[in-house]
């Protein structure tokens, strides 16, 4: 499978990017490499194979979650920019 110019610019507008006549020749060379590629890889016999999202397992190491209180209320509040007695000062985000 080989894309033509034609193709490349049709696929350029259908993404809304304007491509310099340089640019639509290097991008058809390149997605022809890709498409080659591809084409490669489809040969290979992968039915015994099974679906994975990367090569390696990678596993998330979590902790459980634990409530604390946090004893240092006043200096927490201190490093506010502005703040309403307990509470912290923010500047309104919605219109109501």
């Amino acid at each position: 499978m080989s894309l033509s110019l034609d193709e490349v610019r049709k696929v350029a507008h259908l993404a809304r990017i304007q491509l310099t006549a340089e640019e639509e020749e290097k991008f058809a060379a390149q997605l022809n490499n890709i498409l080659t590629y591809v084409e490669q890889l489809s040969e290979l016999d992968v039915t015994d194979v099974e679906p994975t999202t990367r090569a390696i397992d990678v596993n998330n190491v979590m902790r459980p979650d634990q409530l604390d209180r946090y004893t240092d209320r006043e200096g927490l509040l201190g490093c506010a920019p502005d703040r309403d007695e307990d509470f912290f000062k923010v500047p309104k985000i919605l219109n109501s």
